[in-house]
């Protein structure tokens, strides 16, 4: 048998069945052969032998007749006193040959009968008792009929607990092998089928997001790769026909950069979204984090002649990449700093919600249209309006902010702010420097 159901249950049967068996055999055999058993019915027949030889020799047949009338009540069967040649001294019959195999054993008399003989007096006469045969090994069996069955019962109920995650397991990973990576198994029960059920669930969302992450940057590499490249065909064409080279060669220089940032860019998008238990973890004070990325991006501002202002009223940290979250404000602070009309400010602002960070970043530029707003996010959305792929990059930026964020359990919003743009960051799971000191 090939499922392991039925496998299961045959084997809790076959279990059940051979305990049974052997303790219905076990009893037989101690019940027929127990020296206790022996000592008490010797004790027993020798003790009916006398009395009958002696209510004979005493008072006759007349006390003999009114003793195994008596003994007939308490115990089954027919009993006979007979003389040492085997006559019965009751009626004279001749039964010397039930006296063939002296001793204290039983003899069979019929299917469901036998018969005893016992000495009395050192011989002189002898009880035979002819009565119900004893029960034998399986006579008891009918009367454990209802123990079996509900033994058989409840290893059926066993089987179903045992084989029916499995058969759910199966079902979800079959799902989920034909390609729907949404598909989970259920992983309510606390013991060790619910233990597996959240590792393939765990391993299955590695995949999903493997996966998910390949796929998408595929079709961002395959949409996004078309126009740099045929307009990058079309300058090297035109460098081999246009007088002037130098302009051709600018051009290709030009998107030969480009098609270099936009690669950079989907990888970061590609690593963001990697599997989260390569990443390594730390504990970052967020201020500082603030720190470091608005001096990297200092000659940015200067250049634009945009100030960068930072406001932290606490010192918080938080438990997470370190390299994912400097990217994810870096981007924002970038896209700023971008759009930001010169001789303005750029407030970077750090407070704490609860156990929440959030980490504001306000431009005073032209702001985006209420309809682009939950678009922002979305890999290279750009408002064409405003941020072209000349003054705005190719639309990555936000969205890598946006996938970095994600993965820390976190939200990016953004919102106008007449003027200019508001992008906060949400964190959760920080801890101030009084409760890290505590703890």
């Amino acid at each position: 048998m090939k499922s392991i159901f039925g496998r299961i249950f045959l084997l809790f049967s076959a279990t059940l069945l051979v305990c049974f068996l052997g303790i219905e055999l076990t009893n037989s055999v101690r019940f027929h052969f127990a020296p206790e058993r022996r000592d008490f019915f010797s004790s027993s027949l020798s003790l009916q032998a006398a009395e009958a030889s002696h209510a004979y020799e005493t008072g006759g047949k007349e006390a003999l007749r009114e003793y195994f009338a008596r003994l007939e009540r308490m115990f089954p069967g027919h009993h006979v006193l007979v003389d040492q040649h085997g006559i019965d001294v009751l009626t004279g019959i001749d039964r010397s040959v039930d006296l063939k195999h002296a001793g204290p054993r039983w003899t069979p008399g019929s299917q469901s009968r036998m018969v005893l003989s016992w000495p009395a007096q050192y011989g002189k006469y002898h009880v035979l008792i002819d009565g119900p045969a004893p029960p034998g090994p399986w006579s008891n069996i009918p009367y454990y009929l209802w123990i079996g069955a509900a033994a058989f019962a409840f290893s059926y109920i066993l089987t179903l607990l045992l084989g029916s995650p499995l058969r759910s397991l199966k079902h979800t990973v079959e799902r989920f092998g034909t390609g729907d990576l949404s598909a989970r198994a259920e992983a309510r029960r606390q013991d060790e089928f619910g233990q597996l059920a959240r590792s393939f669930n765990l391993m299955a969302e590695r995949i999903e997001t493997l996966l998910t992450a390949e796929r998408r940057l595929l079709q961002d590499v395959s949409h996004e790769l078309r126009s740099p490249l045929a307009r990058l065909e079309f300058a090297i064409e035109l460098a081999r026909t246009s007088p002037d080279r130098n302009k051709a060669f600018d051009r290709i220089t030009k998107e030969t950069e480009r098609l270099g940032t936009l690669v950079s860019e989907l990888l970061q998008v590609t690593r963001a979204e990697n599997d989260p238990q390569s990443r390594n973890l730390d504990a970052i004070p967020l201020r500082g984090l603030l720190e470091d990325v608005i001096e990297d991006t200092a000659v940015e501002s200067e250049a634009r002649t945009v100030s960068l202002h930072l406001t932290a009223s606490d010192s918080l940290e938080l438990r997470g990449d370190r390299e994912l979250l400097r990217r994810a404000v870096e981007n924002v602070l970038r896209n700023a700093i971008r759009f930001a009309p010169e001789n303005t400010a750029v407030q970077v602002t750090l407070r704490q919600q609860s156990d929440h960070a959030i980490i504001a970043i306000r431009d005073y530029g032209p702001g985006v249209p209420e309809d682009s707003l939950s678009n922002l996010f979305k890999p290279f959305f750009r408002v064409e309006a405003d941020r072209n792929r000349d003054t705005g990059g190719i639309g990555l930026g936000l969205s890598i902010a946006q996938r970095a964020i994600a993965i820390h359990q976190g939200q990016i919003r953004a919102q106008n702010a007449h003027p200019g743009l508001i992008v906060e960051i949400e964190l959760p799971g920080i801890q101030t420097a009084a409760q890290l000191l505590r703890s």
